[in-house]
């Protein structure tokens, strides 16, 4: 299980970015979710790795 929270702000960055963080569930700042390790979601991450902190769980 991954944990991915959102830290930073998504205003200000490319479209697909918004895109991606929109997909994961994350709108507001300090929000959390919660998915399978699959690559699909570790992509989605690495797209936004920097607006989001990741934790195993």
């Amino acid at each position: 299980m991954l944990k991915v929270k959102l830290v930073r702000s998504r205003f200000g960055h490319n479209p697909t970015q918004k895109k991606t963080l929109a997909a994961l569930g994350l709108h507001k700042i300090r929000q959390e979710r919660t998915f399978e390790d699959s690559p699909a979601i570790r992509g989605m991450v690495k797209k936004v790795e920097h607006l989001v902190e990741v934790t195993k769980s």
